[in-house]
């Protein structure tokens, strides 16, 4: 596990400014400075990085993070692999790594290789562009696929001449064992003598960037008749074909925007939906898609929408799809499969009959449900109960990969009616035969995927005399502002979490909040894991912990008042940074896997997932909490949020009057933000905690 106070030392040296201005260019504006939003399109800049408070806001989508959050969102990187990579460019190192010095230095050494080899393949593309602009030939096939200028420039699209040795005059040294490593150059031995030639041949140059934007292959494909058609990079220390994906990099901000990524199966399907209006589609690369893929595109959206071609070949690629995908499903999470007519690719579809009409298809889509029960249907006859015996047979095994959810329960019944037996008769008859995976055969009737649990009644435990506040030991109290950020378990007020990845609507944001004087009231927390929303109002205890943490701990001893939240605040909980935010994701998604589980068993669960998550500190604060029996009532959490909503209006009119002139979308949310703040006053007129 990380160390909190390491992370809080990283971002206190990085500068935002710097670790921004990398990728999207910034000019000064006021005390800030401001650019085009990276994650939405934007033609008046709405993006502001405040060096005083170490963070980025969008006023127009609402993306808001620091240092480590930028790193995640914009490069698509996980929690630990940004905290090292920002690590290493500061020239620290991550004080979680145990292993023996020798290893620690074979993996500095392969890290040195790919960025030297990166290096080399950003070279490249830069000659295959220049070689593009040269070409009318190549210029010609491109527009006559429709495909504009713009587009060519913003998929780095290039051109890789005829000869055998044209990386010659890019390269001044041919013979670098580089261009062989990275895949450019390909080595021959003929007759005990060494021939090295360029792979890429008169043929159109696709670059594929990972996450963050690093070129790491190429694709070519023939301007006239050959083969093969499409030519990919080999694999090497920098590509795996079976982890990355065409268009990721360029789709980003349009996968935020839709809220989905489809997936289709060429680069040229790729670019050219791009061209018609469509940017959020992605590519795999010339193999089936994989377990890594989908967890990688998981990363980006909840929501993957995978396109075949309607033959028996792209009907077979989408059975691929889906094996890979089972592991991967949940409650929150959709997939769905969609079928073209064999004639048809997605560009020559939109060319066709529309973009409309190309969206329509997307809307009606084969859920995965629906798509496992045809697939485990194929080759059965379902008017004889050999045919229906046969399709319960064939859908097990893909049932199986299932995680235990409502989605699972709500198939087991579909597959039951499908079969023409009842649920309760599937169910003992699979229990009984035992299911791999999933531990020792239960016994008959005992239910395999749990419904849902309703909450444990208050009686299932004595109660004990809620904590004062005042009794939590020195080492829990809330820590001063002026060295809030130096303590690694205490609350920092000037939230520098990183960003939760579930963001699908626009204004669905992160705002910023802030710890303001003055509302350190004296109070307690009930004695009870429920309550209703219409309690007498009480003080708020003092900030021992932020309002956050006093919302994660209400949650954790109630779960079940989760769904007696409406969905806007839903919203605003799984959007908050981390730890946060991946905490109240996780609860959302345990409650609906497991039922209302009580603290002490809910905390040692979350624990196991505390490093990746980054919310271990977090946790740390609910344990003491737990230990000291405090309880707090479920009703406090409307007026909780409420509050909270309020402090992170305040501080982002802070950021608006900061940052100089303001853009049509800044004006926009100011208009909003004063609405958004008359109403939750209103609200809290009648009585807060």
């Amino acid at each position: 596990m990380i160390p909190q106070g390491f992370i809080q030392d990283l971002l206190s040296r990085a500068d935002i400014v710097d670790v921004v201005g990398r990728a999207v260019p910034l000019k000064k504006a006021g005390i800030n400075y401001k650019g085009l939003c990276p994650f939405h399109g934007e033609k008046s800049p709405s993006f502001v990085v405040s060096p005083s408070r170490q963070t980025y806001h969008c006023f127009g989508c609402g993306v808001h993070g620091n240092a480590v959050g930028f790193l995640m969102e914009h490069g698509g990187l996980g929690f630990v692999e940004a905290v090292k990579d920002l690590a290493g460019e500061l020239g620290l190192t991550v004080p979680d790594d145990d292993r023996d010095p020798r290893e620690r230095e074979r993996a500095a050494q392969a890290r040195e290789k790919q960025l030297s080899l990166v290096d080399v393949l950003a070279k490249a593309c830069r000659h295959y562009r220049g070689q593009l602009k040269g070409s009318r030939r190549a210029i010609d096939y491109l527009k006559g696929r429709g495909l504009t200028g713009e587009i060519a420039a913003r998929f780095g699209l290039g051109y890789a001449p005829a000869g055998w040795h044209g990386l010659a005059s890019a390269f001044g040294e041919y013979d670098d064992p580089k261009l062989v490593e990275s895949g450019l150059v390909i080595l021959q031995d003929e007759a005990g003598e060494q021939r090295r030639y360029d792979r890429f041949r008169d043929r159109i140059m696709f670059p594929i960037r990972n996450p963050k934007g690093e070129v790491i292959g190429f694709g070519g494909r023939v301007l006239d008749k050959g083969e093969p058609k499409y030519l990919n990079s080999p694999e090497t220390p920098v590509f795996l074909k079976g982890r990355e994906l065409y268009g990721l990099f360029e789709a980003r901000a349009a996968i935020r925007q839709r809220g989905f990524i489809l997936i289709t199966e060429g680069y040229m399907d790729v670019v050219a939906l791009a061209q018609l209006g469509v940017g959020n589609a992605v590519a795999t690369l010339g193999t089936a898609c994989t377990a890594d893929h989908v967890a990688k595109l998981l990363r980006f959206a909840e929501h993957l929408v995978f396109s075949f071609d309607g033959d028996a070949a792209g009907r077979r690629a989408a059975a691929r799809a889906m094996e890979a995908v089972l592991p991967h499903v949940g409650d929150t999470r959709s997939f769905r499969f969609l079928f073209l007519p064999a004639e048809h690719d997605p560009d020559t579809f939109i060319r066709e009959h529309g973009t409309e009409a190309f969206e329509q298809c997307i809307a009606e889509a084969v859920p995965l449900s629906r798509q496992l029960r045809a697939i485990a249907a194929e080759g059965c006859d379902l008017t004889t109960p050999e045919g229906r015996t046969r399709m319960l047979a064939q859908a097990r095994p893909l049932f199986e990969l299932i995680p235990e959810g409502l989605l699972k329960t709500q198939l087991l019944d579909e597959l039951a009616r499908d079969g023409g037996v009842s649920f309760e008769v599937l169910e003992r008859h699979w229990s009984a035969v035992g299911r791999p995976g999933h531990g020792p055969a239960r016994a008959a009737g005992e239910p395999t995927a749990r419904r849902q649990e309703p909450a444990r009644a208050e009686t299932d435990r004595a109660p004990a005399p809620p904590p004062h506040w005042d009794d939590i030991p020195p080492d829990d109290r809330a820590p001063q502002a002026e060295s809030a950020a130096q303590d690694p378990l205490g609350y920092d007020p000037r939230d520098d979490g990183t960003p939760a990845h579930r963001r699908f609507e626009r204004g669905h944001g992160r705002p910023f909040r802030r710890d303001r004087e003055g509302e350190r009231e004296r109070g307690r927390w009930r004695d009870r894991r429920g309550g209703d929303a219409t309690a007498s109002p009480r003080s708020t205890p003092p900030r021992t912990a932020s309002l956050l943490d006093q919302i994660a701990w209400t949650l954790a001893c109630g779960l079940a008042a989760w769904e007696t939240l409406p969905a806007e605040m839903h919203d605003q909980l799984v959007q908050q940074p981390v730890p946060h935010g991946a905490l109240f994701s996780r609860l959302e998604q345990l409650l609906h896997d497991e039922g209302a589980l009580p603290p002490e068993e809910l905390l040692p669960l979350l624990r196991t997932e505390a490093e990746e998550a980054g919310t271990g500190a977090l946790l740390a604060r609910m344990e003491r909490l737990l230990a000291l029996g405090s309880l707090p009532a479920a009703g406090d959490l409307p007026v909780l949020i409420d509050r909270l909503r309020l402090e992170q209006i305040a501080d982002e009119w802070n950021l608006l009057l900061e940052s100089g002139p303001l853009s049509d979308d800044a004006r926009a949310r100011a208009a909003e933000l004063n609405a958004l703040r008359a109403a939750l006053k209103s609200r809290l007129s009648g009585g807060a905690v």
